[in-house]
């Protein structure tokens, strides 16, 4: 528990820092949301995101994709998503889908033992669909109400519920939290990243040219996106939120 308790105050502390970037106005009409009480201080948050990933994360994967290429970027990326299907097993079974949390078992062992360790995805053409939960979607199904909407530095779009939700993804995931070769553990780190973002490299540039508050269309997005999610997208298609996924998935 003291553990858990130390890594959440560093995870805000980080929250903190940027605020300290100072709160961004609200736009000329643009209407306020209730769902987002924060509103100054999470465009300041977003704002620096943005800096972030055009001056540096973007270039980055500019030169990834350059050197790369796609089979080799396509194997990256299946890797990645076959060991966070072992994750999403754990979610599906905390909301109480077995079945679910199954076949995702079962996408592990057929792409760890016939894909090349995770490489080539087997398993979907194989019948075994993909599944994406995270803690925060855990935390919904439970009932724990979402609260206001934050935009948390490097990791983008979120709400109370989901910052507690990333602060549990990011403890119980091997890969960040277990390995003690820093700079193993690093570099591994900054591969996910570039490939998280590079499977959203041209969504940015779509919304940068259209004549909206980029802003409020991200916010938007999101929360539609999480309430559909939690409530198995009954009866609606998933919003897309292009370019913030969380790094780490």
């Amino acid at each position: 528990m003291r553990y858990w308790a130390m890594c959440l105050k560093r995870f805000l502390l980080v929250i903190l820092a940027a605020a300290a970037v100072g709160c961004a106005s609200v736009p000329a009409g643009v209407q306020p949301s209730p769902n987002d009480p924060w509103e100054p201080f999470n465009r300041s948050v977003f704002d620096f995101n943005e800096g972030l990933d055009k001056y540096l994360l973007k270039p980055v994967v500019a030169g990834y994709r350059f050197i790369l290429p796609e089979f080799v970027r396509n194997g990256i990326y299946n890797f990645f998503s076959n060991y966070n299907d072992i994750y999403t097993a754990l979610n599906n079974l905390l909301q109480g889908k077995p079945k679910e949390a199954g076949s995702d078992l079962m996408r592990v062992v057929v792409n760890t033992t016939f894909g090349l360790g995770g490489l080539i995805d087997m398993a979907t053409p194989g019948g075994l669909d993909k599944h994406k939960e995270d803690f925060g979607q855990t935390f919904g199904v439970w009932g724990i109400p979402a609260g206001p909407y934050v935009v948390l530095p490097f990791f983008g779009p979120s709400s109370v519920r989901d910052t507690f939700g990333t602060v549990a993804d990011l403890q119980t995931d091997y890969l960040f939290s277990y390995i003690k070769n820093i700079g193993l553990r690093n570099s591994i780190t900054g591969l996910r990243v570039v490939n998280a973002r590079n499977t959203y490299y041209e969504a940015g540039d779509l919304l940068d040219g259209a004549a909206i508050d980029k802003y409020s269309f991200l916010r938007d997005a999101y929360i539609q996106r999480r309430e559909y999610q939690i409530r198995e997208g009954q009866d609606d298609e998933e919003p897309r939120l292009p370019p913030y996924e969380n790094p780490y998935e």
